[in-house]
């Protein structure tokens, strides 16, 4: 049995260069909440709006792969809830979590911006690594 499809994204149309938008990640990995069969991180990421326009941050895309090079994608509106809009100099800050099978694992993907004038861009979110302290695995 088929689903109608579900709502569409918006596609990023960047016109010009992209935005000076700065992303910063920090990750902590989460002992008390992680089991050997499920690591617990929890990441606080800071966007800078460096730039002379507005943007407001529409869409979220990640990907996240675990050790065993399990990959899961996800795709949503905004983050945490918000489509938050920065102004230029303004700075948004939030946390959340990711859990992974096995360590070390990667995150990272993009957000799409929206400027005043509706324009669209992909800003770039770093890779980040999720791998517990002091563990190591010998081959």
């Amino acid at each position: 049995m088929s689903q109608p499809p579900g709502p569409q994204r918006p596609t990023p149309t960047n016109v010009g260069p992209a935005p000076d938008i700065d992303v910063s990640v920090q990750v902590t990995h989460l002992a008390a909440q992680s089991t050997p069969e499920r690591r617990v991180f929890t990441y606080v990421i800071r966007i800078e709006n460096r730039s002379d326009q507005t943007w407001k941050l529409l869409a979220r895309h990640w990907s996240i792969v675990d050790a065993h090079g399990h990959e899961i994608l996800v795709d949503g509106d905004g983050v945490v809830g918000e489509q938050p809009v920065i102004a230029p100099g303004g700075t948004f800050v939030y946390d959340s979590f990711v859990t992974v099978e096995a360590t070390p694992g990667r995150m990272g993907g993009h957000y799409t911006m929206q400027d005043a004038w509706g324009t669209q861009v992909r800003v770039p979110v770093p890779t980040f690594m999720l791998d517990v302290p002091g563990q190591r695995t010998l081959n």
